[in-house]
């Protein structure tokens, strides 16, 4: 997994390039981007980001309830054959996806730089319009969702509280985090990421122990479960073709877990210190989180956790829901089921956060772009886009449809929704890599950042999800699985994105269906993000060994 970053940390000093469109006649697009991203009336984000805030923000910032109780759902669905590939295929594309968006925003994190941003200054204003709001209303509903699994979570401990007061608490805090300065959010996601960390390396040591019978027990589990009720299972229809049909269903459902938590690295981008350092190096370590929290996690569930357990989809148990809950119950071992549900509301309550920052910035960059209204790129004096993160924070109120609803149905509805919005901005994103990679080479520009995986990685990606977005919902045509609700919310995502994108060509149609490889502005806000960069401090003795092992 050889990445090459073309950047000397210690002297702090730009990319070499073998060219430069300095000195031209400036093309209609850096007149454009130029007008916007310059705008000096409105005060910018800022970088308070560090290095450990960006580490732990990239290896834990976005796991929440999708692996830790939505796991359980797709483990008895298709086995714990079927969802050990379907993560390690997913773990392989996202890697695609990461590496491929990594190489965008190193070059130029700038301020409201989000795979939007890019879009718009790499293909066109319309992909910049359409993408921005995709995000923005995708990002904005995870929240709730986030809120609505915490309040499940919390139902695993018998009270007689209204879920509506445990909500209320969540929200208030989460949208006060988003409100102070940037670092306080780091600071938080730092802790709260380091302690989902600290819980999945203990759930794998657990699962490795009672692999081999080392539980109060001794009961050697071995793989059993995979033995009965079995590996694999058929759904909807028996023999073959059910279980062909279950391993698509399970392929599809593991999207979830996976949903925007690449693009998390490129928006901390413009608020992160010496960002054309620390981007690729979050980067790099991306593949090891992938294979660590993700794939050897379900592994784990698949070895320790019946796939035919009836609490795996018992919505109304609450967290019972989880499947490492029903491993360390069933392995008779006391107290621990609350810590880890403990450490699971922590999770949920964190990837909310998570969402509110990204929805927000989202908004920020597309008043950034031009694409929505310049109040929403208005700054406090501690750099905190105000605004945005108030209009963003009015999604949360969806979380309230909880209490009418059950809340495994509203559960469902918001992973039906994501996982098509999710899918399409990743296919969006590999466009925007492609022609970014093709405006670097017409005008002979070195990208800061290189993966061995690309360009093939990026047509790989884009052809996979084009081909899980389009099956998102396919179970919905067997008769015995129609419903109108499951067929809307699996496909309704897709014309809404073809709306605003062909609407917007309609209202700029003179524009071009993306910019010409020799006209894309590559030079517009570089230098403030050379700026930014800092050259490392020389260090002595251990600390050295351990910066060089990095």
């Amino acid at each position: 997994m050889a990445d090459k970053v073309e950047y000397d940390p210690e002297k702090g000093t730009e990319p070499t390039k073998r060219g430069s469109i300095t000195g031209r006649k400036s093309s209609v697009a850096e007149s454009i981007i130029a007008a916007d991203l310059l705008d000096e009336r409105y005060a910018t984000t800022q970088r308070g980001l560090k290095s450990r805030h960006a580490q732990m923000i990239a290896l834990g910032g976005t796991i929440g309830t999708g692996l830790f109780v939505g796991s359980g759902a797709t483990l008895a669905l298709g086995g714990p054959a079927f969802i050990l590939a379907a993560y390690v295929i997913m773990t392989f594309l996202v890697y695609c996806v990461v590496t491929a968006i990594t190489e965008v925003a190193a070059y130029l994190p700038v301020h409201g730089g989000t795979m939007s941003y890019y879009g718009y200054r790499y293909v066109s204003r319309s992909m910049g319009f359409a993408l921005g709001y995709l995000y923005w209303y995708a990002l904005g509903i995870l929240v709730p969702y986030e809120i609505t699994a915490a309040g499940l979570v919390i139902d695993y401990w018998p009270n007689n509280v209204n879920i509506a007061v445990w909500m209320t608490i969540m929200l208030v805090v989460i949208i006060g985090l988003n409100f102070l300065p940037v670092r306080f959010y780091g600071e938080t996601e730092f802790w709260f990421a380091g302690t989902k960390v600290i819980l999945m390396t203990g759930l794998l040591i657990l699962s490795f122990i009672l692999f081999w019978g080392g539980g109060p027990s001794h009961d050697r589990l071995g793989f059993r479960y995979w033995n009965d009720p079995g590996a694999a299972h058929p759904y909807i229809v028996g023999g073959g073709t059910g279980r062909f049909v279950a391993f698509w269903e399970t392929l599809v459902l593991s999207v979830f877990p996976f949903t925007f938590a690449p693009e998390l690295l490129v928006v901390t981008g413009g608020e992160m210190e010496s960002p054309r350092r620390n981007l690729p190096l979050a980067s790099k370590r991306y593949f090891y989180r992938l294979v660590i929290f993700y794939v050897l996690s379900v592994l784990a569930i698949g070895v320790t956790c019946p796939s035919n357990d009836k609490r795996l989809t018992d919505g109304g148990a609450g967290a019972k829901s989880s499947p490492f809950v029903v491993a360390v119950a069933n392995a008779g071992i006391h107290t621990l089921p609350s810590i880890v549900n403990a450490v699971i509301l922590i999770s949920a309550w964190s990837s909310g956060n998570s969402f509110l920052y990204i929805s927000s910035r989202a908004l920020y960059s597309l008043a950034v772009q031009g694409s929505a209204p310049r109040i929403f790129k208005a700054c406090n004096r501690w750099g905190v886009p105000y605004m945005a993160v108030g209009c963003s924070s009015l999604f949360c109120g969806l979380a309230y449809l909880n209490v009418a609803s059950s809340g495994s149905t509203v559960f469902n509805w918001f992973v039906n929704l994501t996982n098509t919005w999710g899918m399409t901005s990743w296919v969006c994103c590999m466009i925007i890599y492609l022609r970014f990679r093709k405006a670097c080479q017409a005008q002979g520009i070195q990208p800061i950042y290189r993966n061995w995986i690309q360009p093939y990685g990026a047509w790989i990606a884009m052809v996979s999800f084009t081909i899980l977005c389009l099956i998102n919902g396919f179970t919905v045509f067997f008769p015995s699985e129609w419903s109108a609700s499951s067929f809307l919310t699996a496909y309704i995502g897709i014309p809404i994105f073809v709306v605003m994108y062909v609407g917007h060509r309609i209202v700029f149609w003179h524009d071009k269906w993306a910019w010409d490889p020799m006209e894309v502005d590559m030079q517009t806000g570089l230098q403030e993000v050379i700026d930014a960069e800092k050259p490392l401090k020389k260090r002595k003795g251990f600390a050295r060994i351990c910066m060089i092992i990095e």
